[in-house]
């Protein structure tokens, strides 16, 4: 299998896309939207998007495995971003410019403090030894999830770094379309970027668990390849958004020979999402998550939650449920 992209930077839209002075579809609060052109955007031609493995892109947040202090570790999304007066500042000077270009950044002064063990994200450029902000202003970066920290206690939730793994979801090992919920060792995700989704994760579009119940899962970057890929058209990606059965998904992304990743999502469309039943949760799955010879952290962790689940199948993802 080709080598799958690492999400660290922004993903570009296949097709160049234009702002337009209405109300976003994706972000409360936010009176502009970015809506794709038909154009396809040359970064795509470039990379020979026709040759690309086309793959699901999940609705959740970003996270990455990594060593911290000797051992692998996940790792959730944090971006540093400017405080209120730079962050001010900057719309000004995007608002009379119409660009970001030949701003000017004091990275030591300008951006929010981030904790100690925060690191920037892989190409992230750097002057003078300081990691710089992205055309958005931000500097995309990963800080180690701690058990202790309440702010990441869903992403806590699906490792357990005494046994050293996580609970990844992802295709049946006994092929067809259905997937399984699994422990992996963390030392075999290591740098691997995946998806955090679940009940408290982005309004839960695929329905999973309760708030009683909450159920999560980490889905590697581009394990779940779209059946049937369409060529990149505009009018016939639009089509199979809203017609196909295979068309219930966030978006595309699609995974480049050279590396680069390239995307599209329902909302340069200008398409909603979610938009009634997904095509994630109503795949079957199966449970495998065995204890033989491993002692849970945890007897009311969410592994020891799917031990008690192993070998079981359910019809649809988002029927999963544990026994009261």
């Amino acid at each position: 299998m080709r080598r799958l992209g690492s999400v660290q930077q922004k993903i570009p839209c296949v097709f160049l896309t234009e702002v337009k002075e209405e109300a976003s579809r994706k972000r409360d609060c936010q009176q502009f939207q970015v809506v794709a052109t038909e154009n396809v955007n040359p970064v795509a031609v470039e990379a020979n998007i026709d040759c690309a493995l086309a793959t699901e892109k999940l609705d959740g947040t970003c996270c990455y495995v990594s060593l911290y202090q000797g051992q692998p570790y996940l790792w959730a999304r944090l971006d540093r971003k400017p405080n209120k007066s730079a962050e001010k500042r900057f719309k000004k000077h995007q608002h009379s410019h119409k660009s970001c270009k030949d701003f000017t950044w004091n990275i030591e002064e300008d951006f929010k403090t981030v904790p100690e063990a925060w690191i920037p994200a892989h190409r992230v450029k750097h002057h003078d030894g300081h990691p710089i902000p992205d055309e958005n202003g931000h500097i995309p970066g990963w800080v180690p999830v701690e058990k202790s920290n309440k702010q990441y206690c869903w992403h806590a939730s699906v490792v357990d770094y005494e046994v050293g793994a996580a609970l990844v979801l992802r295709p049946s090992s006994g092929g067809g379309d259905a997937l399984e919920i699994t422990a992996v060792p963390l030392a075999e995700l290591q740098e691997q970027t995946l998806e955090l989704i679940g009940t408290n994760v982005n309004g839960n579009p695929y329905g999973l668990g309760s708030k009683k119940q909450p159920v999560h899962c980490l889905v590697p970057h581009g394990i779940i390849p779209i059946q049937n890929p369409l060529p990149v058209d505009f009018q016939q990606l639009c089509s199979w958004f809203q017609e196909s059965p295979e068309g219930r998904v966030e978006g595309i992304v699609w995974h480049c020979n050279d590396g680069t990743l390239i995307k599209v999502h329902r909302h340069h469309l200008g398409l909603r999402w979610p938009d009634g039943d997904t095509c994630l949760a109503n795949r079957p799955v199966v449970i495998r998550v065995d204890g033989t010879g491993v002692a849970y952290s945890n007897s009311k962790s969410l592994f020891t939650s799917f031990f008690t689940l192993n070998g079981h199948c359910f019809s649809r993802l988002q029927d999963v449920q544990f026994e009261s």
